[in-house]
């Protein structure tokens, strides 16, 4: 008996048809290599792993779609407004921007932020997704005293259970905005 042989017996991995689970789902299936390390190979029979398998996220560039929309404004660079890999929508980060100017809703921190929340709102339509779709956000601003006035704004558009979420102040962002939001949501 192999070495491989006596530990899929010993552990009770069960055996998998590999080509039957590639061609039922886009993602990669493999098995994880099983973990020895504090395990009896003689002894009691309390010391039995449990089976398991790995996914892993593909990389292969035809999973992956660009979403664009022109209800939300352009990207300012070598970027896409969204992109859908791997069941996620991962939403660049979104400026206070009227999509057909270009330019800044107002200076206001509070009308930037609304506007952003719906410049994403858009992005997130166009993916097929909505704000309760949105599993993780991510908050950049000028300055951190505007915190509490950007949470009073943002809890109209994300109910719970809200979607995790860091909020950082930074140096400086594009434009000279006065905050930034960037999202990740669930397909």
């Amino acid at each position: 008996m192999t070495w491989a042989a006596a530990a899929a017996s010993r552990f009770q991995i069960p055996a998998m048809d590999v080509a039957a689970l590639r061609s039922r789902a886009p993602v990669v299936f493999g098995v994880g290599c099983v973990s020895l390390a504090g395990a009896k190979f003689c002894g009691s029979s309390s010391a039995r792993s449990k089976p398991f398998a790995c996914l892993s996220i593909s990389t292969d560039a035809s999973i992956k779609e660009a979403v664009h929309t022109e209800k939300a404004p352009a990207a300012l660079g070598p970027y896409s407004q969204a992109i859908k890999a791997n069941n996620f929508v991962f939403v660049s980060g979104c400026l206070g921007l009227i999509p057909e100017t270009g330019k800044f809703v107002s200076e206001s921190v509070e009308d930037q932020t609304e506007q952003v929340l719906k410049n994403m709102g858009e992005i997130l339509k166009a993916s097929g997704v909505s704000y309760s779709s949105v599993v993780k956000t991510t908050i950049l601003l000028a300055d951190l005293n505007d915190f509490k006035k950007v949470n009073e704004i943002y809890a109209k558009y994300f109910q719970a259970p809200a979607p995790a979420r860091a909020t950082y102040q930074v140096a400086a962002l594009p434009m000279n905005a006065r905050i930034e939001i960037e999202c990740i949501a669930a397909l």
